[in-house]
């Protein structure tokens, strides 16, 4: 028989290379690591490590378990969760993956929500931008993760294996020095930005915006590129160029000596809450998608 904790170990194994990287990532020592992996190997009856001096490598029968554990893995947590729910135990526990302006904006009036009607629920917060967010939670190593596309996406497809909550829709704006000449203008068609330094952002939106650049007529010139939005809002508010940015961000930003101005044509960002189909049974789970919803309604 298959042991969960096994397959956990096998999981760290394949992750980190090696049984004391394992034994690190897992809190125990290395024997073990490998100690659990041998017990493993004799559930199965068949190798699933090939051990060359320090390196290890999966057999073609470990890569398919390890292919199979996250979602074994989320499974067992979903049925433990809700047996735990049912017992009557009101406890759960949520691991939740956001982008940084989500963090800041829709996160915590949601989990303040949450942790007022369901105190004895935990949630775990860790950031970070899709695609690698949406990794995470196939990986197993969350259960939600506020992620987002852009509108006209090609890869519309991506999410179609999870269950997809959708928040709302976020504008991008564009920012620009308080004395820049456009500064007070209404609306700003991108393309009367075309001779501007250019501050980019994270790697999805440094797309999205080098993508809506060429749309409109030009390759923007790219001066500086952070995933930090203070650092967007100090580098235009400094004079050093024009960036376009979420609105999310905006309202978590205070923009020192930058003015935001309406886009045209608008540039919108679909954002969402994304779980697995066990872990969307989940009463904690459920909990918090629900509070998310809210807080997206108010914002």
């Amino acid at each position: 028989m298959i042991e969960a904790r096994h397959l956990r170990v096998l999981r760290a194994v394949a992750a980190t290379g090696s049984f004391s990287a394992a034994g690190r990532e897992l809190g125990c020592t290395q024997p073990a690591v490998s100690q659990q992996m041998k017990a493993l190997e004799t559930s199965v009856g068949t190798p699933l490590l090939v051990r060359t001096g320090r390196e290890m490598r999966l057999t073609q029968a470990g890569e398919a378990l390890v292919r199979h554990a996250s979602g074994i893995l989320a499974g067992l947590t979903a049925a433990e969760e809700e047996v735990a729910a049912i017992a009557g135990l009101r406890a759960g526990r949520v691991r939740l993956v956001s982008f940084p302006s989500g963090s800041s904006t829709l996160v915590p009036t949601a989990l303040a929500a949450l942790r007022a009607a369901h105190p004895g629920t935990r949630v775990s917060l860790e950031e970070a931008e899709p695609p690698k967010s949406v990794e995470l939670l196939r990986d197993g190593d969350c259960d939600i993760a506020l992620a987002f596309r852009y509108e006209g996406a090609a890869d519309v497809g991506e999410w179609d294996d999870l269950v997809v909550r959708p928040l709302l829709t976020d504008r991008l704006v564009g920012l620009v020095p308080e004395r820049h000449r456009l500064a007070r203008a209404d609306s700003v068609a991108l393309g009367e930005l075309a001779d501007e330094p250019w501050i980019a952002g994270c790697p999805r939106c440094r797309g999205q915006l080098v993508q809506a650049c060429e749309s409109a007529g030009f390759t923007p010139r790219i001066d500086f590129a952070t995933d930090d939005y203070p650092a967007v809002v100090g580098l235009v508010g400094a004079g050093l160029g024009v960036a376009v940015l979420p609105q999310l961000a905006i309202e978590s930003v205070r923009p020192r000596g930058a003015r935001t101005v309406a886009l045209e044509p608008a540039v919108r960002r679909e954002i969402v809450a994304l779980t697995l189909p066990d872990l969307a049974q989940v009463p904690a789970v459920a909990a918090t998608l629900e509070q998310l919803g809210r807080a997206a309604r108010r914002a």
